[in-house]
């Protein structure tokens, strides 16, 4: 199965499946999935990530923390809001990165050092998850608790991007499987 095949698949969608099939790759943000499915045709996967990450990247600030705010504080529980809002990609990656098992003492300093973060920033610490494990990510939210709020947008805009490429690639690849 080629990265071709895939695409060609991605592009025979109609927009109502494209949408649909896209409107998880930005967290809880459909409108980034009818913005991708107006740059159609896509040449390969890499166009369809370079293609999202281009719109990231044209967002207004303003637009750009709302996107940061759609996401939930990392193993966030009902307590913090949370309840309901992980999609089922990120309880996977999250699950995947070891953060829905935590110790009750990383479980503690991560919601202390969440709750830092929102307060400073005014969105929640967004970090790919998939290329992290619980050390990484607490040693990553303790050094970007040290930027200003402007780095720190553009920080969480990037780790938006690999993840919504690494949730791109897989889409791509099952939207053949299941042609």
């Amino acid at each position: 199965m080629s990265d071709r095949a895939g695409v060609a698949a991605v592009n025979q969608l109609t927009a109502e499946e494209f949408v649909l099939t896209f409107s998880r790759v930005v967290e809880s943000y459909p409108a980034a999935a009818a913005q991708l499915c107006q740059l159609r045709p896509f040449r390969s996967t890499q166009h369809i990530v370079d293609s999202l990450a281009g719109f990231l990247e044209s967002l207004a600030p303003a637009d750009q923390e709302e996107v940061l705010r759609l996401h939930t504080d990392l193993a966030g529980s009902p307590a913090d809001g949370d309840e309901g809002r992980l999609t089922a990609e990120s309880a996977r990656e999250q699950r995947a990165a070891g953060l829905l098992s935590l110790s009750a003492r990383d479980r503690q300093e991560l919601t202390q050092l969440n709750h830092r973060y929102k307060m400073k920033f005014g969105f929640p610490f967004v970090i790919c998850a998939r290329e992290n494990k619980v050390a990484t990510i607490l040693e990553g939210l303790k050094t970007r608790l040290g930027n200003t709020r402007r780095d720190e947008l553009e920080a969480g805009i990037a780790e938006v991007k690999k993840i919504s490429a690494l949730r791109i690639r897989e889409l791509t690849q099952s939207t053949q499987d299941n042609l």
